[in-house]
């Protein structure tokens, strides 16, 4: 007889999410590398078999751990540049990408440590890439949406140029805050960063910064 796949329940469905919730919790205060099935389980509130009841191994989860927070941040980001119309209001659409990308540190300490561990596996490397190309492709999407009314750099290209580079500066900026904790200053540098990136005084290369009178 064929296998079939275990019925998922609205009891599983919630036993799932406990225990990624308490994952992210123990995974940013001590590292991935440092945290145990059982602590997991302890801070949870469930046995070991609850546990293997859903995920093979702690790498299964810490996988699914970032694959849910990474999922719900990119359409965040997503939801937030599209707020405006046609055009872009740059200042106003970087004020709301920064909030939502920065409001965390314990996201970044669990992102970090996801960046480690994909450094050395292949595969997990590749779910790491492809929520970074979902993030740039959010952007590029609305950049591309408000051309001809909204002017970017000639220096970054296109807007595939213009969000690799809005995704560079948020890693740059999130190095600092890792380190000093200090959100309100690494969302108003990375505010006044992005801002700059993505101006040019109202100008593209083929439109003059004035219409003629």
């Amino acid at each position: 007889m064929p296998d079939h796949p275990k019925r998922v329940t609205r009891r599983r469905v919630a036993t799932r999410a406990r225990l990624l919730d308490a994952a992210f919790q123990v995974f940013a205060a001590k590292g991935f590398g440092h945290v145990s099935i059982e602590e997991l389980c302890e801070a949870a509130g469930f046995s070991r078999g609850a546990f293997y009841s859903n995920f093979a191994t702690l790498d299964a989860l810490f996988f699914a751990l970032y694959q849910e927070r990474a999922e719900l941040i990119a359409a965040q980001v997503a939801e937030a540049l599209a707020q405006d119309g046609t055009g872009l209001d740059v200042p106003a659409a970087v004020d709301r990408v920064t909030e939502v990308l920065l409001l965390d540190v314990d996201w970044l300490l669990v992102k970090t440590d996801f960046l480690v561990h994909a450094a050395r596996d292949p595969q997990v490397a590749r779910a790491l890439l492809d929520h970074r190309a979902r993030l740039r492709e959010a952007i590029a999407d609305r950049l591309f949406r408000a051309r001809g009314h909204t002017g970017l750099p000639a220096v970054l290209g296109d807007v595939d140029g213009a969000a690799h580079a809005v995704v560079a500066a948020y890693d740059g900026v999130t190095v600092q805050l890792l380190l000093d904790k200090d959100v309100e200053a690494a969302r108003a540098w990375l505010k006044q960063l992005l801002t700059a990136l993505l101006t040019d005084g109202g100008r593209t290369p083929d439109r003059p910064a004035h219409d003629p009178a």
